[in-house]
């Protein structure tokens, strides 16, 4: 699957792209970066920042930060509908905020279900296997922060 992905012959999903990052340490960001950096200081204009868009679910995330800035800082939609879980490993190596932009987003936190809406935060836990749901009809927007644990 690797293979295909790199050369161009298949697109991964949201469910193979977090085991993927878990099975390498690395986010999901970082499987999805440019190998282009813009220079620090330099405007990244609406066309220019990286989008990616689940072929199964519609899930787009949309790369704010650049890859050597010190947090990792996207901008997610959730289409009406759609569930994407990550296994908890996903989870191991990284700190992860939330803030809920627009609409309704369902956590399912290990046992927990957690209803986020639009102005909600929440920084997450213990790694645990999660899903992101919107169980409405309308898309949800959030922001997703990410920072690299510091390692032992």
């Amino acid at each position: 699957m690797i293979s295909k992905i790199e050369r161009g012959q298949s697109s991964p999903t949201a469910v193979i792209l977090g085991r993927l990052s878990a099975a390498l340490e690395v986010s999901v960001s970082d499987l999805l970066a440019p190998t282009a950096k813009p220079a620090a200081g330099s405007v990244r204009r609406d066309d220019e920042r990286s989008d990616w868009t689940d072929p199964e679910t519609g899930y787009l995330r949309r790369q704010i930060s650049a890859p050597e800035f010190g947090a990792d800082v996207t901008e997610v939609l959730l289409p009406a509908g759609a569930r994407i879980g990550y296994p908890a490993a996903a989870f191991a190596f990284i700190d992860q905020l939330l803030w809920i932009l627009d609409g309704r987003l369902t956590l399912g936190d290990g046992s927990a279900v957690l209803q986020l809406n639009a102005g909600d935060t929440l920084q997450l836990g213990p790694p645990t296997a999660r899903e992101f749901s919107n169980e409405t009809l309308t898309p949800c927007r959030y922001v997703v922060v990410v920072l690299r644990k510091p390692s032992a």
